[in-house]
């Protein structure tokens, strides 16, 4: 629960549109990110896991 408020507060922190990639935000954010043949899996660091089709 600590580190999901240490990341709301991060993100509330930040600007609220992103227009370039910003490598700081990536490692704070996300863990892992898994490349298949039809989809990609985003795992963040809170423990939820987004996949998304191509």
């Amino acid at each position: 629960m600590n580190r999901i408020k240490e990341l709301q507060d991060f993100i509330g922190s930040q600007q609220s549109e992103i227009t370039e990639f910003d490598e700081s935000l990536i490692r704070k954010l996300i863990q892992q990110i898994t490349v298949y043949d039809d989809r990609f899996t985003v795992r963040f660091k809170s423990g939820l896991e987004i996949n998304i089709e191509a």
